[in-house]
């Protein structure tokens, strides 16, 4: 039987975030509109950074065993939650951003890579222990200004 282990869900947060930054790399080198291309050159920073919070989230992290309404019900979450992120459904992050047609649809998926990675996140907030919580409350709130970013120059963009 599979068990969850916390950090194996933090170890894929982290390719999460790795994935994400040469995704937004990937959409800046193809970006025609200059303030595109600025704000994904922001949010691969940004994801650099986050990937390296969860690489220090990594020490110390112990296996975890949650409360199931049925057998095996938490695997079944989770393996969804994994299975369904944009970069698992995706050869590559590379391959993805190419496949953006302008600006417009190169910000709709960073949207949705960051709806994403937000929904991960605050399930994965949930399995870490207490005194990490604030780590991945901070990385959440990075996650919706990300999104409130995007959401906004892609307003912007229609105008």
């Amino acid at each position: 039987m599979w068990f969850f282990r916390a950090r194996e869900i933090v170890e894929f947060a982290r390719q999460i975030e790795q994935k994400g930054q040469q995704f937004y790399q990937a959409m800046a080198g193809k970006a025609v509109n200059d303030r595109v291309k600025e704000i994904m050159l922001s949010l691969a920073a940004e994801e650099k950074e986050h990937e390296a919070i969860f690489t220090r989230m990594l020490t110390g992290l112990e296996d975890y065993n949650p409360p199931e309404t049925y057998p095996g019900e938490y695997e079944e979450y989770v393996r969804a939650l994994v299975e369904g992120h944009m970069f698992n459904r995706e050869p590559s992050p590379e391959v993805l951003a190419c496949r953006a047609g302008g600006p417009g649809e190169a910000l709709d998926m960073a949207i949705g890579f960051e709806k994403d990675s937000l929904i991960f996140f605050y399930e994965l907030r949930q399995l870490v222990p207490e005194a990490e919580r604030s780590t991945v409350d901070k990385l959440i709130r990075e996650e919706q200004k990300h999104i409130r970013r995007l959401a906004l120059q892609r307003r912007e963009l229609d105008q």
